[in-house]
């Protein structure tokens, strides 16, 4: 069975660790849209790992990982991560292959990225200004560079035409000291010496070793909440994050995805701005940062927390058709008294159990909230779901009720064994 791993809130959820436990019972990890904007964090025997654009199962020996068209590539930022792991004594040479039809950041969509975001001044989205939106906008827009350009940089060819364009358009923008489409294209043409081994037609790979009858897991980055099309727009990626976006952003019929687990921490949190009606400003707020270290893996940047948003979370098993969740941070609860569980919202007169389409409406609702009582035993580390005190058990229990689907995985720290499998759960057939 093939399965999809994506974000059931707003990104950070834990994406990395569940896709690298489950790696070893797949052949191939296909990750289908963001950018270097992701960060994957990843703990191996007190080793951390964070991944950018390359899949997390790049971690388990003989596993193939693949980049997809949906992807948006920075070659500088793909090569510094290669570069990491074989410092760390991970060659990935013949299991990484990127898609010859993703489209490239250039150094002209960083630019652009600041100043959009500058521009906007008190409606900024908050974005990583890593140039992920300026290049999805040239795909959108028909004038973006594709991976698989590079092979012809010749004078007279389409590659050098689109330079030029792109980088005059840049300057007229800008409007200061002037790039020279010369030094991009030059760039452009060292990259490709390096980059050519790892170029190949993704989705006709996939077609192939699934006809083979290998397993393929496809991985998402941000956050169903984040997804351009279904998230908190404005205050979106530009990509869908969605499960329908493996399809789009490998080359893929949605048949091929036999099953979509959703993961979601056992709180909830959000980088940059936008609505997040669960938001903890005062000490409790702090106290699940410091606890649950919420800085982001690609900026640093503090995040927000808040209590668990069911509404949001089941938004996103309407959205993606979630077979199960996979449970993250249930050690960072130890040790509070009482945790509040958002189960609907109250806009003005009206109560919502549903999450509204329009940002501004979600912005004004409060959520309404039911209490546990918490545990002060420590839940780090159990790997039984029985071991599991009865005030934890009981947390989880509703969190499954009030989201209308299973938490097959329960996650209980940072390290790959500090984890719950339910065995009768769905996510057993996932691990044989």
């Amino acid at each position: 069975m093939n399965l999809c791993v994506l974000g059931a809130q707003w990104g950070d959820e834990g994406k990395g660790k569940i896709v690298d436990l489950l790696t070893p019972h797949f052949n191939v990890v296909a990750r289908y849209q963001g950018g270097h904007n992701a960060g994957h964090t990843v703990y191996v025997g007190g080793r951390k790992f964070v991944l950018h654009l390359i899949p997390s199962g790049i971690l388990h020996p003989g596993v193939i990982c693949l980049i997809g068209n949906g992807v948006v590539v920075d070659p500088r930022a793909l090569f510094a991560e290669v570069d990491e792991l074989a410092g760390m004594g991970f060659d990935v040479r013949g299991r990484l292959f990127v898609s010859d039809k993703a489209h490239l950041i250039l150094p002209y969509h960083r630019e652009l990225d600041i100043l959009s975001e500058a521009r906007r001044g008190d409606r900024k989205i908050g974005t990583t200004s890593r140039g992920i939106g300026p290049a999805y906008e040239d795909k959108i827009g028909r004038r973006g560079v594709r991976v698989g350009d590079l092979r012809d940089t010749s004078a007279d060819g389409p590659l050098v035409g689109a330079i030029r364009e792109n980088v005059d358009a840049r300057n007229r923008l800008v409007g200061n000291s002037e790039m020279k489409w010369q030094d991009v294209l030059a760039d452009l043409r060292t990259a490709w010496v390096r980059l050519e081994p790892f170029v190949t037609d993704v989705s006709l790979y996939l077609s192939r070793a699934m006809a083979a009858g290998q397993r393929v897991m496809f991985e998402g980055a941000q956050g169903t909440l984040l997804d351009i099309d279904h998230g908190t727009y404005p205050y979106v990626t530009s990509s869908n994050a969605i499960a329908g976006g493996a399809c789009t952003g490998l080359g893929i019929g949605p048949k091929t995805i036999g099953a979509v687990l959703g993961v979601t921490k056992a709180y909830t949190t959000r980088v940059g701005e936008g609505p997040l009606p669960t938001e903890l400003l005062g000490e409790m707020g702090e106290r699940l940062r410091e606890s649950g270290q919420e800085y982001g893996a690609s900026t640093g940047r503090p995040r927000r927390c808040g209590w668990y948003d069911a509404v949001a979370v089941r938004y996103a098993v309407r959205i993606n058709g979630l077979d199960a969740l996979a449970l993250t941070k249930l050690d960072v609860l130890d040790g509070i008294e009482a945790l509040d569980i958002c189960t609907g919202y109250r806009c003005g007169t009206d109560v919502l159990t549903e999450m509204p389409g329009d940002t501004a409406q979600l912005a004004l609702c409060e959520p309404i909230y039911e209490t546990l009582p918490g545990w002060r035993e420590p839940t780090r580390g159990i790997t039984r779901y029985m071991d599991l005190n009865a005030n934890a058990r009981a947390y989880v229990r509703r969190l499954e009720e009030v989201t209308g689907v299973p938490a097959a995985i329960v996650s209980t720290g940072s390290e790959r064994d500090h984890t719950i499998i339910r065995d009768d759960s769905v996510a057993a057939a996932w691990f044989r």
